[in-house]
């Protein structure tokens, strides 16, 4: 990408909540991108940033071996903050002293604000104490020459450092979580006050640095995008088709295993709204023929998506193929995790609707969206134009129904679950609960139970009803619902869809359980 020329780099020693720092620093209105710690020197020189950021990890500066913050970084001159391990592993290599301490800091703590310090600015004072999130067991015991200490908890007497002269700052306790309440303010005040950078970086200023990018890479070439149905693919393709118009084709396969009218709204938003060329393969037949008999979860995956790529590509060659193709990418997809001993372990999805196409094709990648966040994709949706009720929608899985159907899939089970859940939904948007939750759906169960319909016995389908809050679907807790909400929704589905008798809620969190089913 051709980045702004005000940007933070943020040094990954392998803390779970990194991600945390960048969505925080963005927040600020300031681009910013995540390098492990084995890469940071070469992302250093690549992005020129003004502020360097090192992040939390679950190794100990007392450790051979353990990471260390690449020296031409320090040589720099750039401002630098370090957060928990950040904090130490910058005391240590300038010249201070880490030691085991005797007892750690774990969940909230209370720090007392000893002096000032151009990261509390508009936000604490000198002699205020404030709620903070620790989680460290090393402390820094003797700091490097040059640096001051400006908070102290009662597990942590440096908890917050300053080295005004050379711009460097540094905290024991957890910024970037929500458990830290002023923790945003914190980071937005050192990419402002401390790094001098204006916070003006937009979705806007993306959309144009990108089209442009774009232009660039494709030329006069051709582009193929496979659409799923989703936000991240049609986001997308709509950014692509800004850049390159005609020389782009969607193809979207319909398996048959969408909810109510979504294959309509997608073709209708393609071809009707933005007039992008798209191909619309009906392939309902083809994947139910497929999945009949079979009811294990994974055989039910890994026939979807295998089945998606050979038609995908059977319709690559009908149009005349292509020289690119376009993928929904995310920044989460790409960013590289690091491991205790410093050896970077790369994580990529493994169910992209398109995964496996690119070395099968011969086509070079297009991704506009592997810098972004899942919430930045859908600001981006919106200033592209993309209608709310579309770019806000519930995340959907890639084999669609057919995960929600434990067990055999077949069209008629497919039909009641679509209807089951439209009225859920429905239920859900009439009570203005659609956007507080994360994800809701139902899941027809391969059980049945008798019932009592009129004076007869029935013996019917049961259907399971599941909604969760999360951040980020790596944790999820079960949505509670107002009152009259659960059996005003269980008596329409029982009354309007026949083939289901009973309902009932899922009130599992994640972990134990995961949000689908299968």
């Amino acid at each position: 990408m051709t980045h702004p020329t005000d940007s933070i780099l943020i040094v990954d020693f392998g803390s779970q909540v990194t991600q945390l720092i960048a969505r925080r620093v963005r927040e600020a209105g300031v681009y910013s991108e995540i390098a492990p710690f084995t890469t940071a020197e070469a992302a250093f020189a690549r992005m020129a940033p003004k502020g360097v950021i090192l992040s939390g990890s679950p190794a100990s500066v007392l450790d051979a071996g353990s990471p260390r913050i690449p020296q031409a970084i320090l040589d720099s001159g750039v401002p630098i903050m370090g957060i928990c391990y950040g904090q130490q592993v910058l005391m240590q290599q300038l010249g201070g002293n880490v030691t085991l301490g005797e007892s750690g800091e774990f969940g909230h703590a209370v720090i007392e604000v000893t002096d000032d310090c151009v990261l509390f600015d508009g936000v604490w004072q000198t002699g205020e104490k404030h709620t903070v999130w620790m989680s460290h067991g090393d402390k820094v015991s003797a700091l490097a020459p040059g640096f001051r200490p400006v908070a102290v908890s009662p597990g942590s007497p440096i908890a917050v450092v300053a080295d005004d002269a050379r711009k460097y700052y540094a905290t024991q306790f957890h910024m970037e979580v929500a458990h830290t309440p002023d923790g945003a303010k914190l980071i937005a005040n050192f990419a402002r006050h401390v790094c001098g950078l204006s916070g003006d970086w937009t979705m806007a200023e993306f959309r144009a640095a990108k089209v442009a990018e774009i232009r660039a890479q494709v030329g006069s070439g051709r582009v193929i995008c496979g659409l799923s149905g989703g936000v991240d693919s049609a986001v997308a393709a709509v950014l692509i088709h800004e850049a390159i118009g005609e020389q782009l084709t969607c193809v979207f396969v319909d398996h048959g295993l969408m909810r109510t009218g979504e294959a309509e709204q997608v073709v209708s938003l393609f071809r009707e709204h933005y007039n992008i060329p798209l191909v619309h393969v009906n392939a309902e037949e083809t994947f139910l023929a497929g999945l009949a008999g079979q009811t294990d979860p994974e055989k039910k995956r890994k026939f979807i998506g295998g089945a998606f790529i050979d038609l995908f590509e059977e319709e690559a060659r009908r149009v005349g193929g292509a020289d690119f193709l376009a993928q929904g990418t995310l920044y989460p997809d790409v960013i590289e995790s690091v491991s205790f001993t410093g050896g970077p372990s790369v994580t990529i999805k493994s169910h992209h609707n398109v995964g496996g196409l690119p070395e099968r094709m011969n086509m070079q990648l297009v991704e506009p969206l592997r810098e972004l966040f899942k919430d930045e994709v859908r600001l981006l949706g919106i200033e592209l134009g993309l209608p709310q009720a579309f770019v806000g929608r519930h995340p959907f899985p890639g084999p669609g129904l057919a995960i929600r159907i434990p067990g055999e899939v077949t069209k008629e089970r497919c039909d009641i679950l679509r209807k089951a859940d439209a009225i859920y939904l429905e239920e859900i948007r009439a009570a203005g609960l659609y956007d507080t939750i994360w994800q809701a759906f139902a899941v027809l169960l391969p059980v049945r139970s008798v019932g009592v319909m009129g004076d007869g016995r029935t013996y019917d389908n049961v259907l399971a009803l599941r909604a969760v809050t999360s951040t980020d679907g790596m944790t999820a807790e079960a949505f509670q619902f107002p009152g009259d909400f659960l059996p005003r929704v269980a008596t329409r589905i029982v009354n309007e869809v026949k083939g289901i008798n009973r309902v009932t809620y899922d009130y599992t969190s994640k972990p134990p359980g995961t949000i689908e089913w299968e």
